[in-house]
């Protein structure tokens, strides 16, 4: 019996492959599409798994398609369509600038106006949020809690969630117990008691620069110095900076937020995290670790976080679901080391409580497994949105165009030419009924003014795609 040529059967692969490849190219299959299974595309081309498993393969050594897990194949941004990235961050000891308060106020406003598209604030659109699931806790912790839900809970917070919240820092590498957690309103709320605890009018803390406007607010309102510290817009603070600055500067307290940081994306590697956390510790300066973000990631497992590398309770580790699973809820954590009593004098002063409800919901989704499973669709959501949203960048907005590459998180930081002004820009869009995130937001300098920072959280879709054009298009022409 006379067999088929070896070279059709051993090159199979590649014209399927290469067929995939035209599509993508000829954007038939475009940027954050889902890819057939294997088994789907074996049905309908009648070729064996093993030659559909290696055109796979083949796509993904060339960046044109990735795997997600749990998920399948999914096409990649195309390598001519990334954008360079951001320079890292060099912030200047220039005047403070004054308009923050205001441009915040109103894109708060803008969040108000339904007609508004919000590329401006981090926060998980409704779609993204198991809200059914959500409703049927409230019930069920109506009834299983004294009082139905109306008496306070323990001021170092509820004792089911603490467990959880414990249980769960395995996944970053922590070895927490319930003993070593406070409850609070949020985790900017466990931001704030860190600095308090550690800090007095006057006092300088260390940020990365760009950083998150609420935290800037906040050390603003505590009277605080602000040291904008150089930062990568992929792996954050700048370590010989961080070395410079700690022996030529009086640096109370460095605040970080290690994972996806907001606004950049940027996530420190856990051999910078290690560097940092015995650096601080040498310096006897505390650190403030921010983790909002952290399981918010797009590979294969959660990035570490710098409390993973603590000995000896000098990280004040904050989080909270805010950003994951109920923004309203406002149930977040601090895993304040040695600082514990200092922090739980503070929120038995200025709080006394945390919602009991609301804790009781969250411990419940913690334990039960819904928390793991509804993070994992909505990792793979973010994931597609980020695509989908960088490839409309790099379609649409004008050359010199820079932009950030997450791996986790919300943001995308984009770095337009020096003479764009991206606060007017702001106001031109604003028009459009479009909001988003002028640079200087981000600053209490002088810099930032041609950077904004957008937001996917909102779903992909053809109108959203049809915003960002015409953002791209009032670049062009009004600047």
């Amino acid at each position: 019996m006379q067999r088929k040529p070896l070279v059709k059967e051993t090159f199979l692969y590649l014209q399927v492959a290469a067929k995939i490849e035209k599509q993508i190219k000829d954007e038939v299959l475009k940027a954050g599409d889902k890819l057939p299974s294997v088994r789907m595309l074996c049905r309908e081309l009648g070729y064996n798994m093993s030659t559909i498993t290696q055109a796979y393969y083949e796509l993904e050594s060339r960046s044109l398609i990735e795997t997600r897990p749990r998920s399948g194949y999914y096409v990649s941004l195309l390598p001519a369509r990334r954008l360079d990235l951001p320079a890292s961050s060099k912030p200047a000891v220039t005047k403070n600038i004054d308009d923050l308060d205001y441009l915040i106020g109103r894109i708060h406003e803008d969040s108000g106006r339904p007609e508004v598209t919000m590329l401006s604030l981090g926060v998980p659109h409704i779609s993204l949020l198991p809200v059914a699931k959500l409703n049927k806790a409230l019930v069920q912790a109506t009834r299983t809690l004294p009082g139905s839900g109306t008496a306070y809970d323990p001021v170092q917070g509820n004792e089911k969630l603490r467990k959880e919240i414990a249980r769960w820092s395995l996944s970053w590498g922590g070895t927490l117990n319930e003993k070593d957690i406070l409850t609070t309103t949020g985790c900017i709320n466990a931001v704030a008691y860190c600095l308090m605890a550690l800090t007095q009018p006057g006092d300088t803390v260390a940020l990365e620069s760009p950083a998150y406007f609420g935290i800037l607010q906040l050390a603003k309102g505590l009277g605080l110095k602000v040291l904008e510290m150089p930062s990568n817009p992929d792996t954050g603070i700048e370590l010989d900076a961080l070395k410079t600055s700690l022996v030529q500067n009086q640096i109370k307290v460095c605040l970080l937020v290690s994972n996806f940081n907001n606004p950049c994306g940027s996530s420190m590697p856990a051999a910078h995290k290690k560097e940092v956390v015995n650096l601080l510790e040498y310096h006897n300066v505390p650190l403030i670790e921010d983790d909002i973000y952290g399981d918010l990631y797009f590979g294969t497992s959660r990035p570490t976080t710098c409390k993973a590398f603590d000995e000896s309770g000098n990280v004040l580790y904050c989080n909270s679901v805010s950003k994951t699973l109920a923004p309203g809820y406002r149930v977040g954590w601090a895993a304040p080391g040695k600082y514990m009593d200092k922090l739980l004098s503070l929120k038995r002063n200025h709080s006394i409580s945390s919602t009991s409800i609301t804790s009781e919901v969250v411990a419940e989704f913690l334990k039960n497994g819904r928390y793991e499973n509804h993070l994992r669709k909505m990792r793979q959501t973010l994931h597609h949105n980020s695509i989908k949203y960088s490839s409309a960048v790099a379609r649409y907005f004008p050359a010199g165009t820079k932009i950030t590459q997450p791996q986790g998180g919300y943001f995308l930081w984009i770095e337009l030419e020096k003479e764009i002004n991206t606060a007017r820009l702001y106001d031109q869009a604003r028009k459009y009924n479009i909001s988003i995130a002028p640079g200087r937001m981000f600053t209490l300098r002088e810099q930032f003014d041609n950077c904004l920072r957008l937001s996917f959280g909102l779903p992909w879709n053809e109108e959203l795609e049809k915003k960002i054009k015409l953002l791209g298009t009032l670049i062009t022409a009004t600047f």
